[in-house]
């Protein structure tokens, strides 16, 4: 690599999930929630389920040579421990149609989504949870495992728990610390026992490659509010550990430590191959409201900050800088980086022509300081269903028309593809 190339083996692709793309995912909880008509419903999504092929071979067209995608777990064991064979079929053949076309798969086994029979028993507060998700994962494994080498167990493990159990706006809609502490550990456990699983798996001399598993961690940066106190950068600090570092660092000591009366040895210690960083935006915290009613400090609008940036349609300040911060930070660990999610939610292409390039200039730099970064992938590939924003946000590199399911290459992609043909930012 010369100072102003990205390496020759580097990763380049983009990001989706099955239930944000398939379409149709009847028996998860998020379908459950949609049917109240308190938010969009997903419905048809991009009908990804069945037009995958068209759409791998728009990543192709674009140089992409990897693609990050989910299998939805609701649909391979819709009822406990029934496995649908069809659906296994099914994601073998998308699976085969990206190696056809030498797009490596990075497959992800939990994004947010938990089938009905598992929501109904408590998901992740249920203890039972650890043990169906690491067989659900060395089933993947057995049936997968062949043809994928990258595996992500859960997306943005610490992100569900905030968002579903401490301030309970997502499935199940919970208020509560100690529910998030608790669903954070039971995640960490999930995640560990379902790594020696899928290892264990490979070694049965069965033909499947040797995985290398990690998580999609969603991390940000954090910066103290200039417009209250020094304790700010206390509520900052404790965000950054929290909500970024602690679980990466609970998987690969091999104990849990999220809270001091949470601090158990687990059965596997350093149960990490890769770390995967979904980065999107910086935050400013401060400690203006009491700090036990919200030990990790409060996010502030940032609209009086100076050196604040442009902002997305659903709010996030576009800070490129953050990208090199956190990549730098998680380079610690020495463990592969791959950026596993990072795009904007707009209208205006050429500002997300403007976010790829300023984002990996900053990705090129921690890369030529040492940063182990092994690839990029950009959200979104296909605008798609946004979780509780519903269809507005636009975070494709392709526009859907959700009506006609048309898909259009953004002029913003083509510009991604010239820096992936080249591996130079133009």
């Amino acid at each position: 690599m010369t100072m102003n190339r990205f390496p020759d083996n580097f990763l380049w692709g983009a990001s989706t999930s099955s239930h944000q793309v398939e379409g149709d995912n009847l028996y998860n909880n998020w379908w459950e929630w949609e049917k109240s008509g308190q938010i969009e419903p997903s419905g048809k999504a991009c009908d990804h389920y069945h037009r995958f092929k068209e759409d791998f071979r728009i990543a192709k067209e674009l140089g992409h040579n990897t693609h990050r995608l989910g299998i939805e777990w609701s649909r391979l064991e819709k009822d406990e421990g029934v496995w649908d064979p069809k659906e296994w079929d099914h994601y073998k053949e998308v699976i085969d149609e990206l190696i056809r076309l030498k797009i490596e798969p990075i497959v992800t086994l939990n994004h947010f989504t938990l089938p009905l029979w598992l929501a109904g028993k408590g998901g992740w507060e249920n203890d039972d949870i650890i043990r169906s998700f690491s067989e659900f994962a060395k089933k993947a494994v057995q049936e997968l495992g062949s043809r994928v080498r990258y595996w992500i167990t859960i997306n943005e493990p610490l992100m569900l728990a905030f968002i579903a159990y401490f301030q309970g706006k997502w499935p199940p809609f919970k208020r509560d610390l100690d529910s998030m502490l608790y669903v954070t550990n039971n995640m960490l456990k999930a995640h560990v026992e379902a790594y020696q699983k899928m290892h264990e798996a490979s070694n049965t001399g069965s033909g499947i490659r040797a995985p290398e598993v990690g998580i999609a961690k969603a991390v940000a940066t954090f910066h103290p509010c200039s417009k209250y106190s020094i304790s700010d950068r206390i509520s900052a600090f404790l965000r950054a550990n929290f909500k970024d570092h602690s679980f990466i660092r609970s998987a690969l000591s091999g104990r849990s430590r999220f809270f001091p009366y949470i601090n158990e040895k687990l059965p596997f210690k350093r149960s990490l191959d890769f770390i995967g960083l979904n980065y999107y935006y910086r935050e400013f915290v401060h400690h203006k409201n009491p700090v036990l009613k919200n030990p990790f400090g409060w996010i502030c609008s940032g609209a009086h900050h100076r050196d604040a940036g442009k902002r997305t349609t659903v709010g996030w300040e576009i800070y490129p800088a953050g990208l090199y911060e956190v990549v730098r930070s998680f380079s610690r660990y020495r463990l592969p980086i791959i950026i596993t999610e990072n795009g904007l939610s707009t209208r205006d292409d050429t500002l997300r022509r403007e976010f790829i390039k300023e984002h990996l200039v900053y990705l090129l730099r921690a890369i030529k300081e040492g940063a182990p970064v092994r690839g990029y992938l950009h959200w979104s590939l296909l605008d798609n269903f946004e979780w509780s924003e519903g269809y507005d946000p636009r975070f494709g590199l392709v526009h859907v028309d959700y009506k006609s399911q048309k898909r259009t290459i953004r002029e913003s992609a083509r510009y991604y593809a010239s820096i992936i043909r080249s591996g130079q930012i133009q």
